[in-house]
């Protein structure tokens, strides 16, 4: 017999959910026909398979132990950089200043040392997480490129998770990137519409003005900050999210980012100069992140307009 006290982290999660992450040798079969036996229980009380736990909930299994091993935890977080930019942190979130060439996930080549991976170093060393005991891993609730620098939401429990997730596609959590692109802009502020469609086997965008078969509606909003001889710096607001907009949209209408190697001028280069460096929480209803409602969220040491106020774009 084995039991657990749920603790926030794991809150909303499902029945045969936590079960699955947290046992190694327990069959789905044999789980669900003892949940139907009454011998998996929730407070005292029969439950059921798709059950959602709540904070402080007993979960209770009186099973026998061979079939109630923990399954093993592999650390190889523990291997990835110290290094982390915090710009704030609270029980439910926590605002990460991503650096430029860093991974928010794993892929094939850097599956070690990414931001995900220091994020969850950072709350395991801290004693806030820990894989051994709770089912919830800490995740990201936004992403950007390597090659982009900025603000990325981290949640520390599914709750948090969710309504993230859900404000972002809602656009109550408003993004705003600063760039610098080749030319003068032909406006001091404008709100850009185009289409943009996506090669997902070459890993490019393309936009046209009108509609296209397969393409989907782009808006860019841009304001002009500061202006010297052929370089524009840029506020960006993002009213819709498509892969790469603000690079392929800018480029086309004649302004592509400096350092953009693969919608600009400077072929081979990747290193565009693009920040994530504004984040607005602009809820409009009452949830468990309603505290946030209001708050603005700003990078600080933004190489990009280090180099800008030094006139590195030439």
């Amino acid at each position: 017999m084995k039991s657990f006290v749920i603790s926030k982290r794991d809150s909303g999660v499902r029945v045969d959910r936590f079960i699955e992450k947290t046992f190694d040798s327990l069959p789905k079969s044999l789980m669900y026909k003892e949940i139907r036996k009454k011998n998996i229980k929730v407070n005292k009380k029969r439950c059921t398979n798709d059950q959602r736990l709540n904070e402080g909930d007993l979960l209770e299994l009186y099973l026998k132990d061979d079939v109630l091993k923990l399954k093993v935890r592999h650390l190889d977080f523990m291997k990835a950089s110290d290094e982390i930019d915090i710009v704030y942190e609270d029980e439910n979130i926590i605002i990460i200043n991503k650096k430029v060439g860093i991974l928010c996930h794993p892929d094939g080549k850097d599956y070690i040392d990414n931001l995900v991976a220091r994020l969850k170093k950072y709350l395991y060393k801290k004693g806030e997480w820990s894989p051994d005991t709770s089912s919830f891993t800490p995740s990201l609730a936004n992403r950007i490129d390597r090659n982009t620098g900025g603000l990325v939401i981290g949640a520390k429990n599914l709750e948090a998770l969710k309504i993230l997730n859900a404000k972002i596609k809602s656009r109550e959590i408003e993004k705003y990137y600063l760039t610098v692109v080749y030319g003068k802009m032909p406006k001091s502020e404008e709100t850009l519409t185009a289409f943009l469609t996506k090669d997902e086997r070459q890993n490019l965008v393309k936009v046209t003005d009108n509609q296209v078969e397969g393409s989907k509606k782009i808006i860019t909003k841009y304001k002009v900050l500061d202006y010297y001889d052929n370089a524009s710096l840029l506020e960006i607001e993002l009213l819709t999210g498509r892969t790469h907009q603000i690079r392929a949209h800018l480029a086309h209408i004649g302004h592509p980012l400096y350092g953009d190697g693969k919608y600009g001028r400077e072929e081979g280069r990747y290193r565009q100069a693009l920040y994530s460096y504004k984040l607005k929480f602009a809820f409009d209803d009452d949830n468990m992140l309603s505290y946030l409602s209001g708050r603005v969220f700003q990078a600080k040491d933004i190489k990009l307009l280090d180099d800008y106020k030094e006139r590195k774009f030439k």
